[in-house]
């Protein structure tokens, strides 16, 4: 008798036990999922509903029947944390522009790894000059890859070339009576910026490559008897990108072409204040063939774990000035990097 009720008090026990310990569970979860509700409702949601949806820019490549190789990523929306930076170089500008020493100006700064940018008139089209020797380069390495051995193929200068417009800044220039390999004049092109090794490669060049090259880039395709193409800095700036990505030629010959323009000697300009320690892959165009005087600069600063593109425009009265000019926006925004 006595087990038996003893059974019974055991029984009502777990029953009254596990009542309990499901509703405290229950008591539980319905309180902390009542707190996240909370949590979302208040200064979260509101925080959420006052950012600026930014949408993604996709570029690939096409012709091919199966694949459509990647070339470019962005943002559409400039970085907010480049902002302050952006009104310091705007200030610059605006008191060159006041003193009459500046026309106009173009900047366009992507930096990784992050893969932020910013721009300042970035898409007003100016003469890039010699700028457009980078595409000319890349067509050369391009015609390489469909026929190898291309690049050792000796032309000879037997005369030089006419040209409408007096360069400012001159270098090393190649010699009348001499052959020389399309691997050595391409140095010539870009490390010299030599106008006479240009127009010589420009014997050989296969402009419908040229011509595609731009067209890959979603650029129009320049024509190939104008002796200008109007640009801007941030479609300029996808010719330095995709040799930095890698993302059209192959990996060897991105490497060569870059490297090549590490070797460029100007540097009154964007590079003139920036450390010799400091790798940098650039080059510069004077533009303005019938107007006022353009010079325009684009490099790749290989900054220890924030390397960045940076592409300069300007129109102003003097190129000498306006190289003073190019290296103030460059040195404020390398000392902010």
């Amino acid at each position: 008798m006595k087990s038996l009720l003893q059974k019974k008090i055991s029984l009502v026990n777990y029953i009254i036990s596990l009542t309990i310990s499901i509703a405290l569970t229950f008591y539980i979860s319905t309180h902390h999922f009542n707190e996240s509700i909370n949590l979302y409702d208040t200064s979260a949601l509101n925080n959420l509903s006052s950012v600026s949806p930014c949408n993604i820019d996709i570029k690939r490549l096409n012709g091919f029947e199966f694949i459509k190789p990647l070339m470019f990523v962005d943002n559409e929306c400039e970085s907010q944390e480049l902002f302050f930076l952006k009104d310091q170089v705007n200030k610059i500008i605006q008191t060159f522009k006041v003193s009459g020493d500046l026309t106009s100006a173009s900047v366009y700064l992507k930096c990784y790894p992050k893969n932020e940018w910013m721009g300042i008139n970035e898409n007003e089209k100016f003469s890039p000059g010699s700028l457009l020797k980078v595409p000319v380069l890349i067509t050369f390495l391009k015609m390489n890859e469909k026929t190898p051995g291309f690049l050792d193929k000796t032309l000879f200068f037997s005369h030089p070339f006419p040209s409408n417009k007096t360069a400012v800044f001159l270098s090393n220039q190649i010699q009348l009576g001499h052959n020389y390999t399309i691997k050595e004049l391409l140095k010539y092109m870009i490390a010299y910026s030599d106008n006479n090794a240009t127009n010589l490669l420009n014997t050989v060049i296969d402009v419908n490559m040229l011509q595609k090259i731009f067209t890959d880039f979603g650029l129009e395709a320049p024509n190939w008897i104008s002796s200008n193409y109007p640009i801007s800095s941030k479609n300029y700036s996808l010719f330095m990108r995709a040799l930095y990505n890698g993302s059209y030629l192959s990996n060897e010959d991105s490497e060569f072409a870059t490297e090549l323009l590490t070797h460029s000697d100007f540097k009154k300009g964007l590079i003139k204040d920036i450390p010799d320690y400091i790798k940098k892959a650039h080059k510069f165009g004077e533009g303005g063939i019938d107007t006022e005087p353009e010079l325009s600069e684009s490099a790749l600063v290989y900054l220890e774990n924030k390397p960045y593109l940076l592409t300069i425009m300007t129109k102003g009265k003097d190129n000498q000035k306006l190289a003073q000019i190019i290296s103030q926006i460059s040195n404020i925004i390398y000392q902010s990097m």
